[in-house]
């Protein structure tokens, strides 16, 4: 941890492993008629869809995300093209594999990713949503909203909280992106951006003390 890197205390750990828990939809993995990538600054996405397809649990693989402020520098040419780089070299066939490298928010890659796969002449009826660990609820309820008739599996890379911390390397950051994962699973049904979810009191408490200790920095204003 560099010097500007702020260290988080056994409390805030605590709270921050709880909204992390909630942010996992603990859905079985099975096959699906295709899968979706969605674009982050996270590589491990890309990384466990390969594996996954590999493991044949879907022929089509959609990877979707351009820039954001976040992932500019560490992806210059796109999240979804570097992702798509990632899994050729993980031994994905380019045939398997759909680009989709517009979309800036999760609704644009659901929508945009639908429209990628109608164009090849897809329309499935299930599809696995691979996502960052504690994006996984978020993209449900985006799912869920922008493409009701399809069922929706959510999948992210395997990993215990302590070791996501480790792999970004920063305590705080992630304490902060957790926290603004779930401002927007709280705020964006009312926006009609995605479905309702019911939030446990502890989890809404854990939310509600990581702000006031200042874990702001992914908010979006009020």
């Amino acid at each position: 941890m560099t010097d500007n890197q702020r260290a988080i205390t056994d409390e805030q750990r605590r709270q921050a492993m709880l909204i992390w828990d909630y942010h996992q939809m603990h859905h079985q993995v099975r096959p699906c008629d295709a899968a979706i990538g969605l674009g982050s600054h996270d590589l491990g996405v890309a990384a466990f869809a390969a594996r996954l397809y590999l493991a044949g649990l879907f022929p089509t693989l959609v990877f979707t995300g351009g820039n954001s402020p976040t992932t500019a520098a560490r992806f210059p040419r796109g999240e979804a093209v570097h992702y798509r780089e990632h899994a050729i070299e993980l031994g994905v066939p380019d045939s398997a594999i759909l680009l989709e490298p517009k979309a800036g928010n999760t609704g644009q890659n659901i929508i945009f990713s639908r429209e990628v796969l109608a164009a090849a002449g897809i329309t499935p009826a299930s599809v696995l949503l691979i996502s960052k660990p504690y994006m996984e609820r978020r993209s449900f309820a985006t799912a869920r909203k922008l493409w009701p008739e399809v069922e929706v599996v959510c999948a992210s890379e395997p990993l215990e909280f302590d070791d996501y911390l480790k792999s970004i390397g920063d305590e705080a950051l992630v304490v902060d992106m957790l926290v603004g994962d779930l401002q927007r699973v709280i705020e964006y049904p009312k926006l009609g951006f995605a479905i309702e979810q019911t939030v446990p009191e502890d989890v809404h408490a854990a939310y509600r003390s990581l702000i006031e200790a200042g874990f702001t920095s992914r908010l979006i204003p009020s």
